[in-house]
Order: structure tokens, then C-alpha cells, then sequence
């Protein structure tokens, strides 16, 4: 296990180091120029002058890139100060430091995700679940059906529904909006609500779908007609023998989906304009603001990365079949 943590974190580290490059160099490829759009409008050679300056912008591109990975592990000095690591540098736009700005919007995100993730778990396995017990009746085929309806659906589109209906139309759900948990849990609760069954509402139906799947494939396996050949109860058969086999596909799913959304859920923040991590990379894109733009997109690679680690790492735990050297 220890190897396999070592050589896998080894191969995270050049995965992230190799986006990190790629995302630098196509930034400047683009044909905006990031010190202009600092500056502003009414801007004079001088002030773009001293901006490129204080932003590092006046150096080669590869000596820019160097000095932005070195700061990431053992801090920067800038014109306007030192940055402690890990420093992903200051903001194009409001010159603010990027890692503290990540920080501050990393809860609505953290909150967004597991809150989410509950939620979408619970009920689209519940629901697959029942699906393969009663395979072949209504029920599955309802269930079935409800699965492929919610695959066709998008957040842009039935969070706007539900904002409508469910808070300004019957005012029965309060505006979504993120409210510290340590101060509010009342409100926490209250003000996540609505975009975490909207974002399940999405996932569930894929959950749904491959659970029912898994169990229905699983249930025609030699070990489990052997099970019941030897006599063990319905219900024994499809929890110890079934379930177990089906279980692995359901959790390297979700520790890919987990992972990308703690990177950010865009689509839902900016339609209940949370800000997260999520709204903060679509707005440093739009605003061509690198620094903001290589913190969020390093953390979000990171969040995905360490979830692979660690679903790749269960599957010896959950199926003894899998032998991780």
C-alpha cells in the first residue's frame, strides 16, 4: 500500500506540474494583455509601465513560470510584498492575494459538494437498489424512467425553474445564499437547500442507472447462483454477495465526481450566485486574470487527483480481487 501511495503521489505531482505548464503558456497565448486590463481605461504608459512592473509581467514568460512554481513552495516577493507559501501570486484585476481569496471562498464550495453529495448518493443508490430487487416490475421501470429523465436535464435550466417556483413565485424556500455553519446552522441548512437538490438531482439519476445496472449484472454472477444454490435467503445473497461486487464501479464514480466538484461546481454557483471557487474561476477567465486562474485550476486538479488516489486505493479494500502492486 505504501509503495503504491508513494508512486501515485509521484505521478500526481508531474500530472499537476504538466497542467499547470499548459495552462500558463495558453494563457499568454491569448491576445489580451492582463496589464492593460489592471490599468483600467483611462490608463497612461507610465501606470502600465509600473504595473507590469509590480505583477512580474516585464520578465520572459519562462522565467515568469519559474518564479510562479517556486513561490507555490517557499513564498514570492513582489513589489507590493512577500507572499507565503503557498503563493499562487496577486490578482490582475484587484491585485489581491490569490490564496487567501480561494480560502475565503472554498467553504461555499466545501458546503455546496458534501451537502450535494448526500444527498445524490443516498437517494440514486437507494433507488438502483430498488430498482434490481424489483427488476422487471413497475417499479423498476419507473424508476428506470425517472433515471433517464433527470440525465436530460441541466442546472442552468431547472435551477432557474425552481428559483422561480419554489422563491419568488410560492416563496416556500429561501434565496439561496451561503451563511457560515458555525454561525447559523439554521440558516447554513436553510440557504443550501434548494441548489443541493437541484445539483442531486442531476447525479442521482446517474447513480440511479449504474447501481441498478451494476446489481442486475452482478446477480447473474457464479457466485452468487451458488450462493443460492446452497440456500442462503434472497435478501443475504443480494447485500453480501451482489452488492459487494457491485460497489466498486459506484464508489470510483463518485470519488470522481466528489473530487470535481470540490474543485468547483460553476454551472450551479453562478445560477444561485454563490460564490465559490467555481463562480471565482468563471469570472477570472472572463477577466483574464491568471494568478486567480492557476490557483483555482491547480486546487481543482489537486481535489481530483487525490480522489483517484484514494478510490484507486479502496479497491483493495472493497474487492479482494484487486491486488494494488
Amino acid at each position: 500500500m505504501l509503495r503504491f501511495l508513494i508512486r501515485r503521489s509521484l505521478g500526481a505531482v508531474v500530472i499537476l506540474v504538466l497542467i499547470s505548464a499548459i495552462t500558463f503558456f495558453l494563457f499568454f497565448a491569448l491576445p489580451a494583455d492582463p496589464a492593460r486590463l489592471a490599468c483600467g481605461k483611462n490608463c497612461d504608459p507610465a501606470s502600465l509601465a509600473l504595473i507590469n512592473e509590480n505583477l512580474g509581467l516585464d520578465k520572459p514568460i519562462p522565467v515568469q513560470y519559474g518564479e510562479f512554481m517556486v513561490g507555490i513552495v517557499a513564498g514570492r516577493d513582489f513589489p507590493v510584498g512577500h507572499c507565503d507559501a503557498p503563493c499562487f501570486g496577486y490578482s490582475f484585476v484587484n491585485q489581491e492575494p490569490v490564496w487567501p481569496t480561494i480560502v475565503d471562498r472554498f467553504p461555499t464550495t466545501l458546503s455546496l459538494a458534501l451537502g450535494a453529495a448526500v444527498v445524490f448518493l443516498a437517494v440514486g443508490v437507494g433507488l438502483g437498489m430498488i430498482a434490481a430487487w424489483r427488476r422487471g416490475t413497475w417499479i423498476d421501470k419507473l424508476f428506470s424512467s425517472l433515471s433517464l429523465l433527470g440525465q436530460s436535464l441541466q442546472v442552468y435550466f431547472v435551477g432557474v425553474l425552481c428559483l422561480a417556483w419554489f422563491v419568488s413565485g410560492l416563496s416556500i424556500m429561501e434565496q439561496p445564499a451561503y451563511h457560515p455553519i458555525s454561525e447559523n446552522p439554521a440558516r447554513w441548512f436553510s440557504g443550501m437547500l434548494l441548489p443541493w437538490l437541484v445539483l442531486s438531482l442531476i447525479f442521482m439519476a446517474n447513480y440511479s442507472r449504474m447501481t441498478r445496472s451494476q446489481l442486475v449484472e452482478q446477480l447473474h454472477e457464479d457466485h452468487v447462483r451458488t450462493a443460492r444454490a446452497k440456500g442462503l435467503s434472497g435478501r443475504t445473497v443480494f447485500f453480501r454477495y451482489a452488492w459487494r461486487g457491485a460497489i466498486a464501479p459506484i464508489v470510483t464514480i463518485f470519488g470522481m465526481d466528489l473530487g470535481s466538484l470540490l474543485g468547483g461546481a460553476m454551472i450551479t454557483e453562478y445560477t444561485f450566485t454563490l460564490h465559490g471557487v467555481g463562480r471565482l474561476a468563471v469570472d477570472s477567465v472572463r477577466l483574464t486574470d491568471l494568478p486567480m486562474l492557476m490557483g483555482v485550476m491547480l486546487i481543482s486538479s489537486a481535489a481530483i487527483v487525490v480522489f483517484t488516489i484514494v478510490v484507486d486505493a479502496l479497491y483493495a479494500v472493497i474487492d479482494p480481487r484487486v491486488r494494488l502492486a
